[in-house]
């Protein structure tokens, strides 16, 4: 800040920053403005007015009521802007002392308050309108849902601020209520596990029944192919039997009325044939008379 005197009047420069919107007043009026004006001016008609354009962080802690009455604490964080510095300079003060570029009033300070109050409204009417549950479950949805809210509304619009993102980094109920909301679902967890458990359980008898129905049901083929195969073999050794009694028959068919004798000399020439094969042959007195035919 540089004074200089002139014929008894005091001037002074006054530089703004990249991310600070000026605005100078003399008589009442706007004599210029813009980001980051710089100027000359006269220290006794002169006001000047710098709103910060800059993205600024407001951090938020509330407890709200929800439909099913309990109470839940929600905790997030925001960033806003002054999107319009000209519109804000009308309804908050921002007029600054530029020898120690200090606000002359608590306004801007209490900027982030009133954001975080018009936050806190929309919160609570959302909160409202949902349950317990549904609170806690929903903390990022209930952020964007309040995000739109707050953009569309007159609050905050009116004073040219704009919020750009909105956090919902918790929502907590009460400690009486965390711990029966934990029992709860450690009950809940402790059924699933009894239930999957005895789903197990099923699932093994299940197999085993099924094993063993498989086994029933081999036991039963294979029986019943034995079965077959026994009925199969007995006809065929009957159907044997018949086919080497026919063909006995019939040799023994060739035999009929030969003289018994020719058939005894036959039978004696057959087995001295075979004699190697038979080794000893004994006759007894009544076989080999019988042979020899009856006497005359």
């Amino acid at each position: 800040m540089r004074y200089t005197l002139r014929m008894g009047v005091v001037f002074a420069y006054f530089k703004g920053q990249p991310t600070e919107y000026v605005l100078r007043f003399s008589g009442g009026k706007v004599r210029a403005q813009g980001k980051g004006l710089s100027f000359y001016y006269l220290v006794r008609t002169t006001s000047i007015v710098v709103v910060p354009t800059q993205v600024r962080d407001a951090g938020f802690v509330f407890n709200e009521l929800t439909n099913t009455f309990q109470t839940v604490a929600i905790q997030g964080s925001l960033t806003y802007r002054i999107a319009n510095p000209a519109q804000a300079s009308t309804l908050i003060d921002f007029a600054i002392d530029p020898r120690r570029r200090t606000y002359l009033s608590t306004d801007p300070e209490s900027l982030g308050g009133r954001i975080v109050n018009a936050v806190q409204g929309e919160v609570r009417t959302e909160v409202q309108r949902r349950s317990l549950e549904e609170t806690l479950r929903d903390a990022q949805t209930l952020a964007s849902t309040v995000l739109e809210r707050l953009r569309r509304s007159s609050v905050l619009t009116d004073m040219g601020i704009e919020v750009l993102t909105l956090n919902i980094l918790s929502a907590s109920p009460t400690k009486e209520v965390a711990r029966a909301l934990e029992a709860d679902y450690r009950e809940s967890l402790l059924g699933k596990a009894d239930e999957a458990t005895f789903a197990r359980r099923r699932a093994a008898v299940e197999a085993e029944r099924g094993i063993k129905e498989r086994e029933l049901e081999t036991d039963t083929t294979l029986a019943e192919q034995r079965a077959r195969l026994i009925e199969l073999e007995g006809a065929n050794r009957i159907k044997e039997a018949e086919t080497k009694a026919e063909a006995l028959r019939q040799e023994l068919t060739a035999y009929e009325g030969t003289d018994p004798a020719r058939l005894t000399a036959m039978a004696l020439r057959e087995m001295a044939r075979r004699a190697d094969k038979i080794g000893s042959l004994n006759f007894t007195p009544e076989v080999l008379a019988g042979l020899l035919g009856p006497k005359e």
